[in-house]
């Protein structure tokens, strides 16, 4: 009768206990004096920061994190910067295995190259923050990934804090929304002083979400990088720069001729279109075929201002797509755009399918514009394969009203003329993909090959029989002409000799009878000829050193 009270009592407590536990962790309501800041705990990569980084922390307040990866791997983890007031506040990192949970350090302080990189041979690490009282501090934010990524660098690297004209590096999920400034386009590049990572997602390189590998070429820098909103990161314009960084893609970024015109007025369609009158009594139609991107002139609108209207885009046969750039009337006078919209795809223009967020199965919501005139990108990581495209908006500005721009690249033929998957995602909805590094040979090449290799040995042969019989009546005519006398021979043998005496050279003479002039010629020779032949290793050429 006693335990009963004890036991709801100290069950009671644990309750307690777990909901002020799960309110402290990174995925749990943010209360008073929590300590979590932005957070992005991805399955082999993630970012995390202190409340209000790169402000000042709160006082008083309590976090944990709990961070796991596939079984079999282990956890690399890497500060980007740590500035925390030792006397109350700490960072601690845990490892946890099955059976016990070990302390691996206690970080407070400013970062050194000691604490900078944490390697922990466990798939489990808790990370706790702790603050007392202080006045100042930037709290911290580091990055982790499996340890099959030692090439891990965190949100904050730059790309001016690599002298190497080419590198590689891993990206972890969660830069997007850590301060740092991006100038530049995937078009032309960045300025190097952009941040690696956010610039890789503007560029549609990886997914902030996931993370992933980027290799960087750095070149020589513009006098101006171009600003545009794309993938949700804003590049501004930036000034002149001694360098910049572009990144290795696959190559399938090419537009697919909306603004050139090659996708002709039939080819676009829509479920309707806005048509007003204007002071002069003119009818102005804001047709399917307006939708093209830097055409000036009016944009496609819809006469409705519903989700189920679309604008539909068939490019005459299935290609790879990887991006989509948008803006809004691009009219002063209308400020019409579309503020958010799915994509979906056919390859018949039937049967049609919602591009879907791989991140919960859903269909994804593309950002689209913030005002009518800017350019906005949107990638398609993975890319899309299919001949049909779709925009339905989902929300606007006043009016639906959108120009479009598709980027990617025609599809390519392998060795045997078959159509090949391309190296960067295609699709995976639909498991239908083109190759769009492998070389482009087909039969034609092959059956060349053939013919050359027929041709080519009869040729030979030919030749050289015709040189067998030439030399054959050569030598018999020879030995017809040594029966005549002996005077005669002489005289013959003096005029052919006199017919292949050298001439002599007033440019330069080689007298065999004195070494020291025949050394000086050899050099006049090799001078003349240097830059002609320097492949040979500072010697002469085979003809000329015969010749001498």
């Amino acid at each position: 009768m006693i335990m009963w009270p004890v036991l709801c009592a100290l069950r009671l407590g644990t309750l307690l206990v777990e909901i002020s536990f799960s309110s402290a962790k990174s995925t749990g309501p943010r209360g008073r004096g929590d300590g979590c800041g932005h957070t992005l705990l991805g399955p082999d990569s993630g970012t995390l920061t202190s409340r209000n980084y790169p402000g000042t922390y709160p006082n008083h307040t309590l976090c944990e994190w709990q961070i796991q990866v596939p079984e079999g791997k282990n956890i690399f983890v890497k500060f980007g910067d740590l500035d925390l007031q030792c006397t109350s506040d700490y960072l601690k990192i845990f490892k946890k295995t099955s059976s016990s949970i070990t302390e691996c350090g206690t970080y407070c302080g400013s970062l050194n190259l000691d604490s900078r990189e944490i390697h922990i041979d466990s798939n489990e690490v808790s990370i706790q923050f702790k603050s007392g009282s202080h006045i100042s501090g930037r709290g911290f934010l580091l990055s982790y990934a499996t340890s099959s990524h030692p090439d891990l660098i965190t949100c904050l690297d730059k790309g001016n804090h690599y002298d190497e004209p080419q590198f590689s590096k891993n990206c972890p999920a969660g830069c997007k929304a850590v301060i740092g400034e991006v100038s530049g386009d995937f078009s032309q590049g960045y300025r190097h002083t952009s941040a690696l990572c956010k610039a890789a997602i503007h560029a549609g390189v990886i997914l902030d979400r996931l993370g992933g590998n980027i290799d960087v070429v750095q070149h020589k820098g513009l006098s101006r990088y171009p600003g545009i909103l794309a993938n949700g990161v804003l590049s501004k314009d930036g000034s002149l720069s001694d360098k910049r960084i572009v990144f290795n893609t696959n190559g399938c970024n090419q537009p697919l001729g909306m603004e050139l015109g090659h996708i002709a007025e039939h080819q676009i369609n829509a479920t309707s279109f806005w048509q007003w009158t204007d002071a002069n009594g003119q009818t102005v139609s804001w047709s399917p075929n307006k939708a093209r991107l830097n055409v000036p002139g009016p944009s496609w609108a819809a006469a409705e201002g519903e989700s189920q209207q679309w604008l539909q885009i068939d490019l005459g046969d299935r290609k790879c797509l990887t991006g989509i750039i948008t803006t809004g009337s691009t009219l002063p006078s209308f400020h019409f755009y579309v503020e958010t919209y799915k994509v979906s795809f056919s390859k018949d223009g039937q049967k049609w399918k919602t591009y879907k967020d791989s991140n919960n199965n859903v269909g994804q919501i593309f950002k689209g514009n913030t005002d009518y005139y800017q350019l906005t990108r949107n990638n398609f990581i993975p890319a899309i394969f299919a001949r049909y495209i779709r925009v339905i908006p989902q929300s606007w500005n006043q009016r639906i009203a959108i120009k479009v721009e598709l980027i990617g690249c025609q599809q390519i033929r392998s060795i045997t003329g078959n159509k090949q998957k391309p190296t960067h995602p295609i699709d995976i909805q639909d498991k239908e993909n083109v190759n769009s590094t492998d070389p482009v040979i087909t039969n034609d090449i092959n059956y060349g090959i053939l013919l050359i290799a027929i041709v080519v040995p009869f040729v030979l042969l030919v030749v050289l029989t015709i040189l067998g019989i030439y030399t054959f009546k050569s030598l018999r005519k020879k030995k017809t002409q040594d029966i005549g006398t002996s005077g005669q021979k002489t005289a013959c043998w003096k005029q052919f000799k006199q017919s292949f005496k050298r001439p002599q050279s007033t440019e330069f003479t080689i007298n065999y009878s004195h070494e020291k002039e025949i050394l000086q010629k050899l050099d006049v020779v090799r001078s003349d000829s240097s830059d002609i032949y320097c492949t040979a290793g500072g010697h002469l050429p085979h003809y000329v050193q015969t010749k001498i």
